[in-house]
């Protein structure tokens, strides 16, 4: 045995215990730290051959254990642009050399350019909506963008599509056959066997245009057939705006009469058959609206319609939301909303390995698995919590235990390492 190698072996246990208290040191520090994982340090030994009755020390080495799979206590807060995960993945974000990087950080506000940037300085990225519904790059990071809430100004959307749906009244009279009595035909002699309802749309500076449906009852076959058309019905639209001011009707109207007509067929179960759509091209607009009419019915129940086009008026934004699946809306004054970005989240298949850097972030390594990129609440990947935090998942009393663990190892490491010396002294004493 030698003397020597056991006060190698007690230097290299002090050592060991200095690394442990250096993790333990760095859980308490960041305790309250947003998105913080935990790290642990793991003792394996270090066998040096031992030959006969002659046993040679060897020491301990450690290694550093990450905890960024375990899930962190969720609590609320009163900011809607802080947000947690609950379940799998991480936030995508870069810092100021670009790199993008991973984080369970979401403490995000707003900088003085309205991208959302966490504590340590990261920003939030996310796929845009200006070229209409994002669709992810699971393979990597081209297409994310910086998530920008700055939405000053108004902003207006012109309709471009709605949907009308309702019930036509099976009982309604037939109009009269001449064609000077339908809707469509924009005369005084309009018959009064009609239906009316109105739709409101957007131009394209947010002005609201209001839109007159009218719906006659053209021809219905008695008794009705077992397939094909039992009933026809006639719809024909206007611009409200063009409607006669004077007399009992609004016929007829001015400017070029309809702007759109169609004929709807339905089944003898009251079932539409054809028609279900209807375009309505107005000139003094320059807009075209495609109109869904396949939600009618004909039942004998009273006429009811209601529309429901897209396009906003001209609103100031009031806020800004974010939902579990990672969208962000601008919510406006007049309580619509609008997606601005689909924030995205990453995982790997081991996400202990890791590489961890300075601000909370993480980057893949050959030891964790390449990154795979998806949307919330999708191939196992968790929600997005908005106006929530993640905490850190340090135990407290655990560390505190550790800490305690940890002084007494060095110590008897020490001692001996102390006594070492001492067997040291005796034999250089005996030359005396």
């Amino acid at each position: 045995m030698s003397i020597f190698g056991s006060m190698k072996t007690a230097v290299s246990g002090m050592n060991a215990q200095a690394n442990r208290l250096s993790t333990v040191s760095d859980n308490i520090a960041n305790v309250n730290t947003t998105g913080y994982k935990a790290v642990s340090t793991s003792f394996s030994s270090l066998v040096l051959p031992s030959s006969g009755g002659n046993y040679n020390s060897g020491g301990v080495q450690t290694s550093v254990r990450q905890a960024v799979s375990d899930q962190g206590d969720i609590s609320y807060t009163t900011s809607s642009t802080d947000l947690a995960i609950s379940g799998d993945g991480f936030f995508i974000v870069q810092g100021p050399d670009g790199t993008p990087v991973l984080t369970r950080a979401g403490d995000f506000q707003k900088d003085d350019e309205g991208n959302l940037v966490n504590a340590a300085g990261f920003q939030l990225m996310g796929y845009s909506y200006d070229s209409g519904a994002p669709a992810v790059v699971v393979n990597g990071f081209d297409g994310l963008v910086p998530v920008n809430v700055n939405q000053d100004g108004l902003t207006a959307i012109a309709s471009t599509s709605g949907v009308f749906k309702g019930n036509l009244d099976s009982n309604a009279n037939v109009a009269p056959v001449a064609p000077a009595t339908l809707p469509s035909a924009n005369l005084a002699t309009t018959t009064a066997d009609t239906k009316k309802v109105s739709m409101v749309a957007y131009d394209r500076l947010g002005n609201k245009v209001m839109y007159d449906f009218y719906f006659t009852k053209t021809s219905v076959v008695t008794p009705p057939p077992a397939t094909g058309t039992a009933a026809t019905w006639e719809v024909a639209v206007f611009r409200n705006a063009n409607a006669a001011t004077g007399g009992t009707t609004s016929f007829p109207y001015s400017a070029g009469g309809a702007v759109g007509s169609g004929s709807l067929t339905f089944d003898r179960d009251g079932k539409m058959l054809t028609g279900g759509t209807l375009s309505i091209n107005d000139t003094t607009t320059g807009q075209t609206i495609a109109m869904d009419l396949s939600g009618f019915t004909q039942l004998g129940a009273a006429f009811s319609g209601t529309g429901t086009p897209n396009g906003q008026a001209a609103t100031p934004v009031k806020d800004v939301t974010i939902d579990g699946d990672g969208i962000v809306y601008a919510k406006y004054e007049d309580g619509s909303t609008k997606p601005l970005y689909r924030i995205p989240l990453a995982n790997v298949a081991s996400p202990d390995k890791l590489t961890l850097m300075s601000g909370n972030v993480y980057s893949a390594n050959g030891q964790s698995g390449v990154t795979v990129t998806g949307f919330p609440q999708t191939n196992g990947l968790g929600t997005i919590k908005s106006g929530a935090l993640e905490g850190s998942n340090v135990d407290l009393a655990g560390e505190l235990t550790e800490m305690i663990e940890a002084q007494r190892s060095y110590t008897a490491n020490s001692k001996v390492f102390q006594t070492g010396s001492d067997i040291m002294d005796v034999l250089v004493n005996l030359k005396r």
